[in-house]
């Protein structure tokens, strides 16, 4: 009767501990995606903020990667930007938010509408980047 309640004891405890395992780490995994998840809307707000408000240059010099300023001239952001005729009026709704790594670099994938007076401009973003994400492409265009 004492073997058997020994043995009870010591398989009820590997369950326990590799339940334990288990719960830490989904709890990790979901604070990282979470948090990359977070970063990634932070960056998407703070950028789509600038263009509306009509800070371009401080835009293009903050969030765009060395290598999309080389095939988008600053004069070009701007213009483009100033096409779209936005305003304080306008907000943002993003539809689609993805967070994926891989070798060590981090994407984040951004889409939704920034919302005017009766007109829509769809929004799509990419990030990328190891310590720092940067905008590596980018897509505003009224919607049709």
């Amino acid at each position: 009767m004492t073997k058997s309640r020994k043995g009870l004891w010591i398989v009820l405890g590997i369950v326990g501990g590799v339940l334990l395992l288990v719960a830490v780490g989904v709890g990790l995994l979901v604070n990282l995606v979470g948090g990359a998840t977070r970063q990634a809307s932070d960056l998407a707000d703070r950028f789509t903020r600038l263009v509306i408000s009509g800070e371009t240059d401080k835009a293009y010099d903050d969030f765009l990667d060395p290598a999309l300023k080389q095939q988008l001239t600053r004069e070009d952001f701007t213009s483009g930007v100033r096409s779209l005729n936005l305003d304080p009026s306008c907000t943002t709704a993003y539809d689609d938010l993805k967070v994926t790594g891989e070798n060590g670099s981090n994407f984040a994938d951004v889409a939704g509408l920034i919302q005017c007076d009766g007109r829509d401009v769809e929004l799509v973003y990419r990030f990328a980047g190891k310590d720092e994400l940067k905008m590596v492409t980018i897509r505003l265009k009224p919607k049709a």
